[in-house]
């Protein structure tokens, strides 16, 4: 399955096991993205396992209280950060303090899908 999502802060493309967010430059990620992203989750994976990676090609911030919504997903089994610049991988790893699932940065997609496949399994 391969689907993709065009919202008005993101672009999401759905995997069997996995999502790839792509946020627009300039965005801060609150709760209430965080909410729309939560259902989206929910009516692609419902009670399946799925790893949520981030492709960070844009700059935007986000509010680390999220990452306490985010961590109360059951189904969700792993987060991850894709991106080749300094500054979005130092937020990434301040970010992962706040996150209570395995949490990973890689510099390639094909990182984060490989690790993703390996967490699903």
């Amino acid at each position: 399955m391969t689907d993709k999502l065009t919202l008005n802060f993101c672009v999401i493309h759905i995997y069997d096991s996995y999502m790839v967010v792509t946020v627009n430059t300039g965005v801060n990620i609150t709760s209430e993205h965080n909410e729309i992203l939560k259902n989206v989750a929910n009516t692609y994976f419902k009670n399946n396992p799925f790893v949520y990676i981030t492709h960070r090609i844009n700059s935007y911030s986000v509010d680390p209280a999220v990452y306490n919504e985010t961590s109360k997903i059951n189904n969700l089994v792993g987060f991850c950060v894709v991106s080749k610049n300094y500054m979005a991988k130092s937020a990434a790893q301040i970010e992962k303090l706040f996150l209570n699932k395995p949490f990973e940065i890689f510099d390639t997609l094909d990182e984060a899908i490989e690790w993703a496949r390996s967490v699903i399994k």
